[in-house]
């Protein structure tokens, strides 16, 4: 089974069960997941949920961009049955009734994000490797980024979505996207040590005293601490151009060989999904989440249609020769009107497929 769930002393554990797909989510998952939390909202033996990823390497690594792509390329519709049922998902989690926590201790990232970001407790650990590395493949930062991403300190929200880096556990609490990191013995007990605890009637704060008691103490300053000067600088201009223009100027000893290197990594990126995922961000950070997800859906639609995500995965992911032909190739060929493209509307506001997302 892919999704694995049982309830002890009133906490369904519900872990994603593919680890040798590093618990990428399917199709059925979503529907699963869904169906098993709404069950869970109205079990009143039910007091929390816990999610946690199977394995050792992986919490979810996001969505099966595989199954995507071979669907689409039988001209299937596989896209547009699974962001419909995806993006759901992520706002009843941002939305539920009960306090949840996510054990983010290994990969995270894409629709692992998407499910870890509305949790009453983020954690982190040893393990944790946190991205949004979409552009890499010609996708956009989705699953709610528009919303969280936007709303990160600074620049930090655009950095991490324009490079598609990895953080860590350290880094994860800085940027805040964790809230709480554990160390290797702790999350390896956490359930069973969950198993025994005893309920109040505040069981929001129960959870949270529990975990915080057991939270490591004496970590290292976070990374992008000592960056931060840089990327507020220069992640904080209005185009991608701008962005790129003010790092190839950075000469200070402090950020000038990471501006270098940084610079070559968004060259790599599509340059199309670039401009567009400034321009979401930028539209996010003053929309709901409802209304994020809403844009996201007729980014993702036009994202199969554009080319350049097929194109990135058959590059990175099926070929594997990591030379993804982008259409354009530079980021100064990008039109507005392309950029455009990917926020026309295609429904009107009754006709949209998330048109009842608050009431679902």
């Amino acid at each position: 089974m892919e999704i694995l769930s049982e309830i002890r002393n009133r906490i369904a554990f519900i872990t994603l069960n593919r680890p040798a797909a590093l618990n990428a989510l399917s199709l059925d998952m979503i529907r699963q997941l869904r169906a098993m939390l709404g069950n869970h909202a109205a079990d009143p033996k039910v007091n929390a949920v816990l999610i946690q990823g199977a394995g050792d390497r992986a919490f979810c690594a996001g969505g099966d961009i595989r199954a995507l792509y071979q669907s689409f390329k039988n001209s299937g519709s596989l896209y547009r049955e699974f962001f419909t049922a995806e993006y759901p998902l992520d706002y009843l989690l941002n939305c539920y009734p009960k306090p949840y926590l996510a054990v983010m201790d290994g990969i995270t990232m894409g629709g692992g994000m998407g499910i870890a970001q509305g949790s009453t407790l983020r954690i982190v650990g040893e393990r944790t490797r946190i991205a949004m590395p979409e552009v890499a493949i010609g996708f956009f930062p989705d699953v709610g980024a528009s919303y969280f991403l936007s709303r990160l300190p600074g620049a930090l929200g655009t950095y991490l979505a324009l490079t598609g880096v990895q953080i860590r556990g350290a880094d994860a609490l800085y940027c805040q996207l964790a809230d709480v990191y554990l160390p290797p013995a702790s999350v390896a007990a956490l359930s069973d040590e969950l198993a025994a605890l005893r309920w109040s009637e505040d069981r929001a704060g129960d959870l949270r005293r529990f975990v915080y008691a057991r939270a490591a103490l004496g970590l290292q300053a976070p990374s992008l601490s000592v960056l931060r000067p840089g990327i507020d600088a220069h992640f904080s201009k209005l185009t991608v151009s701008a962005i790129l223009a003010s790092l190839e100027a950075e000469t200070r000893a402090p950020y000038a060989d990471w501006a270098e290197q940084t610079v070559k990594l968004i060259r790599s990126r599509s340059p199309t999904m670039l401009a567009v995922t400034l321009t979401q961000l930028q539209r996010g950070k003053n929309m709901s989440l409802a209304a994020c997800l809403r844009m996201e859906l007729a980014m993702a639609y036009q994202c199969f249609e554009h080319g350049d995500f097929l194109e990135g995965v058959r590059a990175l992911i099926i070929d594997k020769d990591n030379i993804p032909r982008w259409q354009p190739n530079r980021i100064e060929d990008v039109t507005d009107a392309a950029v455009d493209d990917f926020f026309c509307g295609r429904w009107t506001s009754a006709t949209h497929p998330l048109a009842n997302l608050e009431s679902l």
